[in-house]
């Protein structure tokens, strides 16, 4: 079965999808022990509500249009399939090695690049007319995480 997804239903895992973030950067700061290093984490936790808000506030921004799905589905499998594609892919359960702060800033940026090719794989499920352009905001954001963790990365390798 083919699934085509409106900008309503992206925008709401797109909100799950930082949740997930930022349990993932709380844990890491709860396991660091340099303080310099746990306030960067809860920083970028932070940054991960901000991104949420952001998203729910597009979210209410959507036309009725762009909420409506054009699938006939009774049965619910198209937000079970994006249910269990938030809950399997970026930041959930990852096994964090907290040996170092490398290894952390490292293990994010997968998970953010990760976010970006998810969003860019969604944008091609989601109709023109339910809100397609509006995805290119969620992947701005999560590009600027990606280039944030790298300077980051960067300045912890000088």
């Amino acid at each position: 079965m083919s699934f085509e997804f409106s900008a309503d239903e992206i925008f709401s895992m797109a909100e799950q999808m930082e949740k997930n973030g930022q349990k993932f950067y709380n844990d890491a700061a709860g396991a660091t022990q340099s303080e310099d290093h746990k306030k960067l984490l809860l920083e970028l936790a932070g940054m991960e509500v901000d991104h949420e808000k952001t998203f729910k506030a597009l979210r209410a921004e959507l036309t009725r249009k762009e909420k409506e799905t054009n699938v006939f589905d009774p049965n619910g499998e198209a937000a079970l399939y994006l249910k269990a594609l938030v809950d399997t892919r970026v930041f959930f359960e990852k096994d964090l090695d907290v040996s170092s702060m490398e290894k952390i800033l490292k293990a994010a940026i997968e998970a953010e690049k990760d976010s970006i090719v998810f969003y860019l794989g969604m944008k091609n499920a989601v109709p023109e007319e339910l809100g397609r352009k509006r995805l290119d905001h969620i992947i701005k954001e999560e590009m600027g995480h990606v280039r944030l963790l790298s300077r980051e990365l960067v300045k912890l390798n000088r």
